[in-house]
């Protein structure tokens, strides 16, 4: 098994008395633009020191600001399932919690992928239970058809990413068959006793089986897969490095590691008790996880979801974070409860409550460019094709331009007056920075339109 809880453990008692002198060392090689090596990803987890925490605060955001530039992909969860036959010790949705199960149908399922367009997203990330009787692979599938042959006023979701159980190499190449996004699974733990405690007789409880599916969805032809743990399960530092161990097996079998990594942190959900974990994290702890990260895979996208507060958002976004979701709800046909102020069964609570609206005006108000670009998947730019872009520095000309169109759709389909005047000067100060004139001519003319009060097509 790659995750070899001897060597992380060893690296972190070797690491437990670095001197502010080899942390130094390794924050200056981080500035630089070097790869970190696991032992200089387990110094960095040593840091104590306010100043040499200032200065990784510092250097994960220029390291953001290269690669990323000022774009922040938005999205949202789409919950359309609650059975389960696991009794995760940290989820609302746990087998030994007694209430109405449901899932959607596919009409249900068109209605709230209408109210989700209604907001403005483009973009989905597909959330169920796993049941094999009553939520099989052929749900999902159903499910994915269902979503991407909804039309609505303004268009439609244009991508799909999936977060189903981990599951065999033949269904992956069936979710592939229906031209997902990206793959996410959350580890949640990869301290293999934790794992396994948390996980009591539970079909997710083989922590071999669950570890190795990014193997078989990449097996199956699936390009980008995205990682993750949840936070306070386990001993932060151990997590850290176990995602780092995770991806570079993908990298050295695949030739790319983890699209993306999402950073979630146990919250409050029914029939838990946040008392019972021995590992939460404060919030300054949490920042350093945030950050490390972004130093350790600088071309990796990270996500916050609205797990987190507002501020905690806005301060992270700053220092690594790249994608976001925005109005979110974790219930299970939450998006028509909300409508009609209803009270779905949640997984977990949300914590930033604002409509993707407000999310954005606040992104543009500190100088970013709110994204629904999802260009990259419907032209192939997946898997290596896109790391390479990326790592290249050649990113910023195909991703910026489009994710000024996007915010430009956005601003005439949903947006209010507020909005077009913020938008409007976020994406005039964007234009200036692009280096194609051709692609500089197209936006401010598209942007002329939208100050004539003309609407426009956006592809």
């Amino acid at each position: 098994m790659f995750i070899d809880h001897e060597y992380i453990e060893g690296l972190l008692r070797d690491a437990a008395h670095a001197s502010k002198e080899e942390i130094q060392s390794v924050l200056d090689k981080s500035r630089a633009g070097e790869r970190l090596t696991h032992k200089d990803v387990a110094i960095l987890l040593q840091i104590a020191d306010p100043e040499q925490q200032h200065q990784l605060y510092q250097i994960a955001g220029e390291i953001k600001q290269r690669i990323y530039g000022n774009r922040i992909v938005v999205f949202a969860p789409l919950y359309i399932s609650d059975y389960c036959v696991n009794n995760c010790t940290y989820c609302g949705y746990k087998r030994d919690n007694e209430f109405v199960r449901r899932k959607l149908t596919m009409a249900e399922i068109q209605e709230e992928v209408r109210l989700l367009e209604k907001m403005g997203h483009k973009r989905l990330a597909l959330e169920v239970g796993e049941d094999p009787v009553n939520c099989p692979i052929e749900y999902v599938l159903d499910a994915i058809d269902a979503i991407y042959g909804t039309q609505n006023e303004n268009g439609a979701i244009r991508r799909i990413n999936v977060n189903v159980a981990a599951t065999t190499v033949e269904n992956y190449q069936k979710l592939l068959e229906k031209k997902i996004g990206t793959y996410i699974l959350f580890q949640e733990t990869y301290h293999k006793p934790t794992y396994e405690a948390v996980h009591p007789k539970s079909l997710k409880g083989d922590y071999d089986y669950h570890t190795t599916a990014f193997d078989r969805a990449m097996e199956a032809g699936i390009e980008d897969v995205g990682g993750g743990v949840l936070f306070g399960l386990y001993d932060w530092k151990f997590e850290i490095l176990g995602l780092m161990l995770h991806n570079e097996h993908l990298e050295e079998r695949f030739g790319v590691g983890f699209h993306t990594i999402s950073v979630p942190r146990i919250k409050k959900a029914a029939g838990m008790e946040l008392s019972a974990f021995d590992h939460l994290i404060d919030d300054e702890t949490f920042k350093k996880i945030v950050t490390i990260i972004r130093v350790a895979v600088p071309f990796t996208g990270i996500i916050l979801s609205t797990r987190e507060s507002a501020e905690m958002r806005r301060e992270l976004i700053k220092q690594g974070v790249s994608q976001i979701s925005a109005g979110s709800c974790t219930g299970v046909g939450g998006y028509k409860e909300e409508e009609m102020k209803g009270d779905s069964v949640v997984q977990f609570d949300v914590a930033d409550h604002r409509s993707p609206l407000e999310v954005l005006k606040e992104l543009v108000d500190d100088g970013l460019i709110p994204s629904y670009c999802t260009a990259c998947y419907r032209s192939g730019r997946t898997g290596d094709r896109f790391m390479r872009l990326a790592k290249s520095g050649q990113i910023h000309n195909v991703c910026t331009p489009n994710a000024l169109m996007t915010l430009m759709e956005f601003m005439l389909d949903y947006g209010d007056r507020e909005l077009l005047e913020k938008g409007e000067a976020c994406i005039q100060a964007e234009i200036g920075k692009i280096e194609r004139r051709d692609i500089q001519q197209l936006l401010t003319d598209k942007l002329d339109r939208i100050r004539q009060g003309e609407r426009d097509l956006f592809v």
